[in-house]
């Protein structure tokens, strides 16, 4: 869960009067005025919530990295936005697929290459089911989401897009969904728009978006949940404005994906990017997912082994997707390691984390909403955020804030690390007092 990011706080630059917005999971917004937090639409929480607190003490013992003191503090670690820590169950899985199973895909027909496959197409099974996708043949592994946009703008993109389209973007995206397009747009000729953000509730401004789309916008692509503020885009709405003017839809689903329930036919997209190292997977993997009749039209991203289907001296012809798009040895281990992390997040049930992240991040908010400044200099108290601008220098731009300090919970933290945070952060404060 996404925790507020525009925290001003003591060495941290451009603290221009800013707003947070809430949670993933939560409604409401808050605003910070003179340095304090004031509670608005969220539900206050001013003790620990029960039902959350079991559940991110029932799975920290899955999680060995968190068994570990920094600068003699127990590790806190508040910074899942960037990358989520790693159960046993998919360290195992990996060991053993390297211990039992090791093999190329596809290409061999001993008992080896059969283990390895089957494992590594069960895993683009449980993604499929995870995300609500009609095949696993509309799943195709990346490296990581910026790959599986990249593949979208130069297979699609560069295909389909001309002096005079138009591409819809935010104001609030990853860097990762903004600067492939930017170059798509330089060698196209198209336009690049971006949709600005309500400044009151950081979120997008969709009497914007209505009024900028138009017979013009050939994609929309967006955040589903902003890496920065939270804030959640109503992708139904967006996807039906879209199909309206025959447009494209691609959403970044990298935090929502491992917090929220996700069902891509619901969504009303056509391409969705995920990342695995952020809802429990290993890094060095990630996922597009795309309609079959989609992915079937688009030409290959790269060239090589595994996405043909025969090869000539002078020409190739293609296999069908995904495999078209997955050109040499894939990331089999960290496929493996993806599946097992649907595995675990499936068992708890993602409404469950849905749940958990509301109730902790309300009681996140209540406690912030008690603290008179906020200075993020926490690392010698063993709590682990993340500062800087997050790969999102134009939100920050158009907020006037140079940088900013980011607080982000997830399925194993607890109420008692909310606790010790703040008493980290009110004896920061003192100090710099």
């Amino acid at each position: 869960m996404l925790l507020p990011s525009l925290l001003p706080g003591v060495g941290l630059a451009g603290h221009g009067s800013s707003h947070t917005r809430t949670s993933l999971a939560q409604a409401g917004t808050r605003r910070l005025h003179d340095n304090r937090l004031q509670a608005s639409t969220l539900e206050r929480a001013s003790t620990p919530p029960a039902s959350g607190s079991r559940l991110g003490e029932a799975l920290r013992q899955d999680f060995p990295v968190l068994h570990q003191q920094v600068n003699g503090q127990p590790l806190i670690y508040f910074d899942n936005a960037a990358t989520s820590q790693k159960p046993l169950q998919v360290l195992q899985a990996m060991e053993d697929y390297y211990k039992q199973s090791n093999s190329n895909v596809h290409r061999g027909v001993h008992h080896l290459a059969g283990k390895a496959t089957a494992a590594y197409e069960a895993a683009r099974e449980k993604l499929a089911a995870f995300i609500g996708a009609r095949s696993s043949r509309e799943v195709v592994w990346t490296k990581n989401a910026t790959e599986g946009i990249n593949l979208v703008a130069y297979s699609w993109g560069m295909s389909n897009l001309k002096a005079g389209d138009e591409i819809l973007c935010s104001v609030a995206e990853h860097h990762s969904n903004l600067v492939p397009w930017q170059l798509v747009a330089q060698r196209t000729g198209a336009t690049l728009r971006h949709v600005p953000i309500k400044e009151d509730t950081q979120e997008i401004d969709m009497e914007a978006f209505h009024t900028m789309i138009s017979p013009r916008t050939k994609l929309v692509a967006m955040v589903h949940v902003s890496n920065m503020t939270g804030a959640i885009l109503p992708a139904q709405q967006v996807a039906e404005a879209a199909r309206q003017v025959g447009a494209k839809v691609l959403l970044d689903c990298c935090q929502s994906t491992p917090h929220m329930p996700i069902n891509v036919e619901q969504l009303g997209a056509d391409w969705i990017v995920g990342s695995g190292h952020k809802m429990c997977g290993p890094t060095g993997i990630g996922f597009l997912w795309g309609r079959q009749e989609l992915l079937d039209q688009m030409p290959p991203f790269q060239g090589g082994g595994e996405m043909i289907e025969n090869v000539f001296l002078d020409h190739s012809t293609y296999a069908p997707a995904p495999c078209r798009f997955e050109a040499g040895t894939p990331m089999i281990a960290e496929a493996v390691g993806m599946g097992a992390a649907v595995d675990y997040l499936t068992s708890l049930g993602m409404d469950n984390v849905h749940n958990h992240e509301r109730e902790l991040g309300g009681y996140l908010y209540d406690r912030l909403s008690r603290v008179n400044h906020i200075s993020m200099f926490l690392d010698q108290d063993g709590v682990a955020v993340r500062s800087g601008h997050h790969c999102t220098q134009p939100l920050h731009q158009q907020l006037s804030i140079g940088a900013s300090s980011r607080a982000s919970l997830y399925i194993y933290n607890t109420a008692a690390e909310v606790d010790k945070f703040i008493e980290a952060l009110e004896s920061t404060i003192k100090i710099f007092d």
